[in-house]
């Protein structure tokens, strides 16, 4: 019999736990120990209608995130690269790539209509002097509709990064997970998911805004009108990036609670934080997000404001318009 040591690991091979291989391995053992209760029981030992497989289904253990095996960005890498190869460090990047596509779109497509939305209810003059507020309620607005579209491939892909064997990608990872947990499972991460991206989104836009402004004004002798467009793009890349670094640290522990309740079936907040601890909630894996979103963060810009300029269109950001001037009553 195996000890509860044993029992409790998680680390077994992926086809102990099929129903197929469970039979031939412990076929043997698992009619023993039946008849063994049987007998203990005054019951007949004579075998039931249902097969040996149906019998003899074990179930796979939960994966969990060991925080002692991963100490530390660095460390993680080379666990990684030992586990896994190099193909592991790719793991689901079909879901990545089409959620965050997805994503964008409606992110910044929709930051363009709230913005102007916002701003023609109050007017030109409220929204040069609250232009701030505007940048933040449109891209919270815009954010809530963006994470309905990424939710489904963000659950897919947290399963397939953080579950070694659960699946190899999309393809075979979304059937899976909509088997075990419907349809509605793939948005039980959606309010934790607008936890984490509508601040993110918030100051992402918010602060690009305003940093690109008063680069423009202090940084940049030539009007924002007379810069070439390379030099435009080269202002929307680095107030892209500086946002960003301010979006990984807002964003950061809602982030890390996503990740733990995609991961864990069940389980709630308290248990992330339980698990965690309320420190490593925001801390753990902080300065690899930094350098990742931050260098994201500049890139989407540069490629959003590179399509604007292809179709003629001024880059974003810049100095406020001056709100139009009131005429003179007449006498």
């Amino acid at each position: 019999m195996a000890s509860r040591e044993d029992r409790g690991r998680s680390l077994l091979p992926s086809f102990i736990y099929s129903s197929s291989s469970s039979s031939k391995l412990f076929g043997l053992d698992a009619v023993a120990a039946r008849t063994s209760r049987g007998t203990a029981s005054g019951l007949s030992s004579a075998p039931t209608t249902k097969t040996t497989s149906e019998r003899l289904v074990i179930p796979a253990p939960r994966e969990k995130i060991d925080p002692a095996k991963y100490k530390s960005v660095r460390s993680g890498f080379g666990v990684l690269l030992k586990e896994q190869g190099i193909k592991g460090f790719f793991r689901g990047w079909v879901p990545t790539l089409i959620g965050y596509s997805a994503q964008g779109a409606c992110k910044y497509g929709f930051y363009e209509f709230f913005k102007k939305y916002y701003s023609d209810i109050v007017g030109p003059e409220y929204a040069a002097k609250y232009k701030t507020l505007i940048y933040l309620a449109g891209s919270a607005s815009a954010e809530v509709i963006a994470d309905v579209a990424l939710c489904p491939m963000e659950a897919v892909k947290v399963r397939v990064q953080t579950q070694p064997g659960f699946a190899r990608g999309l393809s075979d990872g979304l059937p899976k997970f909509v088997k075990s947990e419907g349809v509605a499972g793939l948005y039980k991460g959606l309010v934790p998911l607008w936890g984490r991206q509508i601040p993110y989104t918030m100051m992402k836009f918010a602060t690009f805004e305003n940093i690109v402004e008063l680069m423009y004004k202090h940084a940049i002798p030539t009007p924002k009108d007379q810069c070439s467009s390379t030099l435009q793009l080269g202002v929307s890349f680095t107030g892209g990036y500086v946002a960003g670094v301010f979006c990984a640290i807002v964003s950061h522990p809602a982030d890390n609670l996503v990740s733990f309740l995609n991961n864990a079936k069940g389980a709630t907040a308290r248990d992330a934080v339980k698990q965690l601890g309320l420190w490593g909630l925001f801390t753990r894996g902080l300065p690899l997000r930094i350098v990742m979103i931050g260098t994201l963060t500049g890139v989407q810009w540069v490629i959003y404001d590179s399509f604007k300029v292809f179709v003629g269109l001024p880059t974003t950001g810049g100095a406020a318009p001056a709100p139009a001037a009131s005429a003179p009553a007449k006498h």
